[in-house]
Parts: C-alpha cells; structure tokens; sequence
C-alpha cells in the first residue's frame, strides 16, 4: 500500500523565488490529504501533479502563510463544478477564520464546505489510520501537529508450511490470515497461530507544523517512520528561534534523535537561506544522519519498516 509525501511549499513566513509557503500533501492508497495551505497552493498543486479532488485540510495554525491559499482553492474547486464536500481541520479558532477564507469573493458555493476544530489529543479516525493532533508550541497562535498513524497489519502468511501441512490453497488460506481456526477433512484443527506470524505495524507520519522543538513532539514522533519537523533557522539564528517560536535545523534533529525516528524531512525555511539550504543540512546532519532537506515538489515515498525483509 503507497504512502508518499509531496512538499508544495517550504518558505516560512512569505515566497522565494525558489519556494513557495506551507503546504504539504500525503498521498495514501488513492487518498490525498493536505496539511496547511499557504498562498500560491493550488498552482504548486497543479505543478506537481496533485489532484483538486482531495477531500481534507488540515491546518496546523492560523497564522496568514499557512492558511491564505485556501481562498483561491475553494474558489477553484467551485469553478471546476465541484459538488463532494470539503472537510477543514483546525485548532482552536479555526472556525473563525475559515468561515471568512469561505466566504471572501463567493456569491455561490457548488460544495458543502464542513469545518471542525480540533484539540490535543483528539484522533480523526479513517479507515485503516487515524489522524492524531498533538500539542506543539508556537508563541502567539493555537497550534497543533498531526500525526497519521496506521493501525498494524496481518502478520506474514507461511504458505511453504500451509502446503507441507496439507492445506488446499484458496478460500482456507485466507480464513487463517483473517486469525479463524480452519478444520480440515481428516479432522485437525489448524490455528493461526500455527501459519500466521506476529501482527506487524503501520507507518507513522508526523507533521509538526510551526513550534519550538517540544516534548509533545517527541512523543507523537516516538519510533515514527517519518518526521516532517520546521526548521526555520541555523544556529547563528538561536535566539531569533526562541523570540518567534520556531525551531533551528540542529534543534529538529535533536527532536528525530530523541523520538528515535527513521527519517527526518526539514521544511519552512527562512528566506535568508540559499535554495539548497546547505548549512541547514550540516547542522542537522551532525546530529542526526537520516536528514533530509525538503525543496518545493520534493517527494518522499514512505516504505513499511519491514519492507526490507
């Protein structure tokens, strides 16, 4: 089952010639869903091949650059025909804001638009996965991060044994790996147990959105697969860090490091920083190896931890 990540904006605060502000989408089996929507989205979304038929927002916070490109969205989704709802997710105040961004320059809407608040440690839970909102800590703003986490998988089916036991291949195979004991027609009972190994987990993406680097991260991040953490500015830029609450590139891969997590993705990024983002990378790296430095349309596949083996 495909899980990817599609980083349309990593500019913190306002656009570069080389990134546009935040907004991400992770792309799960057939379903997009988007994280924060910062101005300029639906042309980063047409640009790298992301479809307007996603179903959910996701915003971290309220602040301008990650909110403001929802305007435009809605009113392409409208021009398009669009008739399924739209679902906005939202800390505390979302509604406020949203239901204004819903009504800017609209005389008619073709969809439903539903908006929902959301507060630490709620879970929006889909099929297969929830999305989980943590507390982060960003001065001056309700803000979230959002963790999607799948539920475990089936453990491995043992078709070599299943043959050597003399199990027929076909609808008894699957009633084993469903975890229901089978009888066969010499009368032995074949649990599953037997045939099917431990249960083996899902992945974990966590999306921190704007925050100081902070426990509740750590926690929601803990052995997660992937962590999409701010890091907005270098070491020379420490104490402007603490002032605005928002991370440096050393302090996100402190957070993977103690989260104990596989990968670590940095994005919003200050404009001061080259397009490459270079010294980010050191810094990061020097704390922690997996780092990688997100650009605008970088793409991340997201493997099962068992992938290799």
């Amino acid at each position: 089952m495909s899980l990817s990540i599609r980083l349309l904006g990593t500019s913190a605060s306002r656009p570069t010639i080389e990134r546009n502000v935040s907004s991400l989408a992770i792309h799960r089996e057939g379903e997009t869903l988007m994280f924060d929507c910062g101005e300029g989205t639906q042309r980063q979304m047409m640009r790298y091949g992301i479809s307007f038929a996603l179903d959910d927002i996701f915003f971290t916070h309220m602040h301008t650059d990650h909110v403001l490109g929802v305007i435009g969205l809605m009113r392409t989704m409208a021009l398009q025909g669009r008739t399924e709802r739209l679902r906005l997710w939202g800390p505390r105040g979302a509604t406020r804001v949203l239901k204004r961004a819903e009504g800017f320059g609209f005389e008619r809407m073709s969809f439903p638009v539903e908006i929902a608040e959301v507060e630490a440690g709620q879970s929006v839970a889909r099929t297969g996965y929830a999305i989980n909102a943590f507390a982060v800590d960003h001065r001056g703003s309700a803000s979230l991060g959002f963790a999607l986490v799948e539920e475990d998988r089936k453990g491995r089916f043992n078709p070599d044994l299943a043959r050597e036991l003399g199990i027929p291949e076909g609808p008894l195979w699957g009633q084993i790996h469903r975890g229901k004991a089978v009888t066969l027609d010499d009368g032995r009972v074949i649990e599953p147990s037997v045939l099917v190994g431990p249960q083996r987990p899902g992945r974990t993406v966590v999306v921190t959105g704007d925050t100081r680097p902070c426990e509740a991260t750590i926690e929601a991040a803990r052995g997660a697969d992937l962590l999409i953490h701010e890091a907005t500015f270098g070491d020379e830029e420490a104490e402007r860090a603490v002032e605005t609450g928002h991370s440096t590139a050393r302090e996100a891969a402190q957070v993977a490091r103690e989260a104990g997590v596989r990968r670590l993705l940095l994005t919003h990024f200050s404009a001061r920083y080259s397009r490459d983002a270079g010294e980010l990378d050191r810094e990061a790296r020097s704390v922690f190896s997996e780092t990688l430095v997100g650009r605008d349309g970088t793409e991340l596949d997201v493997p099962f931890p068992d992938a290799e083996t």
